[in-house]
């Protein structure tokens, strides 16, 4: 946890954005996978996390605006969670070291709040992402799932000030993008024919928990990666495959790391996968040289999609004029992706806030195929931390549908299109933080070129 003059400073600035009314933030609970005491593990919500620091589960918490009043809402645990789980701090405890005095059983919380909306303070809350904290909103304040209106001012007060990472958050993501580095340096180093892509999982996962960590999102490794989230690990790696990695870790304090390489099965890229790779990584260098306050994500976006594009006209693959391709969409059967997301406390950082909030500060969403999925367009700032992953992908499915529809025939050269259909999918990624005068990379350096691949090999 960092001091609690930091969490008092960032509920104290919330307040004054937001000017009025119950906050009610909520923690999470404990989950069960198949049964109550077999939970997944435990995740402290982020926006929770954020303004109040405390990792344990059965939490909520209320900033009274109109009375200056802030409350954590929770319970002592018992002597049978003491013979299983340990001793921990009390609540008030806990409560005190991020700077609340006031505490309050779990079972005051719904008396509390409606005797706040009595007195006409509306009570403001966040989208709900978990069906426990839907039930709870329809118990506690009478509103069914389908009439819980999350807080628009709190939504914007919150993306507002969680999109600006602090020097202590960057240290803290440093950290996760550091042993991220190492679990994709591991899997280059460890991969051969024959292995099974479980393998490679396990030897992420392990490779996370050894430096103290977890896994930030369930890790992708697999040779189908035209897939973009798959998240199967039963294939065997055959000669001339290549091992599409995404990972990243997660810090004890809840920050994520977020990385993607691309590895082949052998020692080196054949011909073949040099030259759709080396495109690959002239979008994403491109993108990076781009990074900067003032430039809008969606422009970089753009110039990667056009660096791919111009990379298959020296293929035979696409024709015509590459601004054009891009601004019709025709680089979507490349690209059907966005370019990169912010990242922090979730990996995609904020994601159940709303993109449009997050990553487009209110503006409207593309509704254009591969466009639409863009997570990130906004105008770039200094403290904004996000990641950069063009990916070159082959989708047989896409392909076909396209080539039967005879779509973009101007710009794509199908019979040309049609050897390529088994190749795959490639993506690399970095994670940036955005400075005063461009971007940094944060995290030690994964291998990127074809060149600082196969040194590792």
């Amino acid at each position: 946890m960092f001091t609690k003059e930091i969490y008092t400073q960032r509920r104290n600035l919330l307040k004054k954005t937001v000017g009025s009314g119950i906050l009610l933030f909520l923690g999470n609970d404990e989950c069960g996978m198949n049964y109550a005491d077999n939970a997944y593990d435990f995740r402290q919500d982020s926006t929770f996390l954020y303004y109040f620091g405390l990792p344990y589960s059965g939490l909520a918490a209320v900033v009274n605006i109109d009375e200056d009043d802030t409350v954590i809402f929770g319970d002592e645990i018992s002597l049978d969670h003491i013979v299983w789980m340990g001793t921990q701090p009390t609540l008030k405890e806990k409560s005190e070291s991020i700077g609340v005095q006031k505490t309050l059983p779990s079972e005051q919380l719904p008396g509390y709040l409606r005797a706040a909306a009595k007195k006409g303070q509306p009570v403001r809350f966040l989208p709900t992402y978990r069906a426990e904290h839907a039930l709870k909103l329809q118990s506690w304040l009478a509103l069914p799932p389908s009439e819980q209106k999350p807080s628009l001012e709190l939504i914007k007060a919150v993306v507002n000030m969680r999109s600006y990472k602090s020097a202590e958050e960057i240290a803290e993501i440093e950290k996760a993008c550091d042993i991220t580095a190492d679990m994709h340096i591991a899997a280059t180093k460890a991969l051969r024919v024959g292995m099974k892509e479980y393998e490679i999982a396990g030897l992420i996962a392990q490779t996370a928990l050894a430096a103290g960590g977890k896994l930030s999102f369930p890790t992708i490794a697999t040779i189908n990666g035209q897939i973009l989230h798959n998240h199967h690990y039963g294939n065997t790696v055959k000669e001339n495959d290549m091992l599409l990695v995404d990972a990243g870790a997660e810090t004890e304090m809840g920050y994520a790391g977020d990385m993607s390489s691309t590895i082949p099965a052998g020692k080196k890229f054949t011909p073949g996968q040099k030259e759709i790779y080396d495109i690959q990584v002239a979008s994403h260098l491109a993108a990076v040289e781009a990074l900067r306050p003032g430039v809008y994500f969606r422009d970089v976006y753009d110039l990667s999609a056009k660096v791919i594009c111009e990379g298959m006209k020296s293929l035979g693959i696409m024709t015509g004029n590459s601004d054009d391709a891009v601004r019709l969409g025709a680089h979507a059967m490349f690209l059907p992706c966005g370019l990169g997301h912010m990242m922090g406390l979730d990996v995609h950082d904020m994601e159940n806030l709303g993109e449009e909030w997050v990553g487009y500060d209110g503006e409207a969403k593309s509704t254009q195929f591969g466009r639409k999925s863009l997570r990130l367009a906004r105008k770039l700032e200094p403290g904004f931390v996000l990641t950069i992953e063009p990916g070159v992908y082959f989708i047989p499915e896409l392909i076909d549908r396209w080539k039967g529809e005879r779509k973009f025939a101007d710009f794509i050269n199908y019979d040309k299109l049609e050897a390529y259909r088994s190749f795959g999918g490639i993506r690399n990624e970095e994670d940036y933080l955005i400075t005063e005068t461009g971007a940094r990379r944060l995290g030690k350096k994964i291998p990127l070129t074809t060149e600082e691949v196969e040194a590792l090999r």
